[in-house]
């Protein structure tokens, strides 16, 4: 499986920079997961390959994450397995991803 496809690259460069758009008006265009780790994508810098999201796992916070470390473990890391891209992952904003998170916007 891809981790990045030609579409999501668009995608993000039609998007831009979301600095100051609010979190309501931010679309979390990708979501990478294994185990309890979740990593959201509003933007990409294709030069770097650095995403900027919102990331779950000892914290919830926003930062930068890399594509080639999601890349380099997307083998099969036990005992969770790999990490994968969300084949199925819909766009919505980055304020409904943090309801989910809370558990109030399922």
């Amino acid at each position: 499986m891809k981790m990045m496809t030609k579409e999501l690259v668009s995608a993000f460069a039609k998007q831009g920079d979301t600095d100051g758009k609010g979190e309501e008006k931010t679309q979390v265009l990708a979501h990478f997961f294994t185990g309890s780790w979740d990593w959201w994508a509003t933007e990409y810098d294709p030069k770097d390959r650095v995403f900027f999201g919102l990331v779950k796992g000892f914290e919830v916070e926003l930062g930068s994450f890399s594509l080639d470390e999601l890349e380099q473990n997307s083998c099969n890391v036990k005992p969770f397995g790999g990490v994968e891209r969300d084949l199925y992952w819909q766009p919505k904003s980055l304020a409904e991803v943090r309801r989910s998170i809370n558990g109030n916007g399922r």
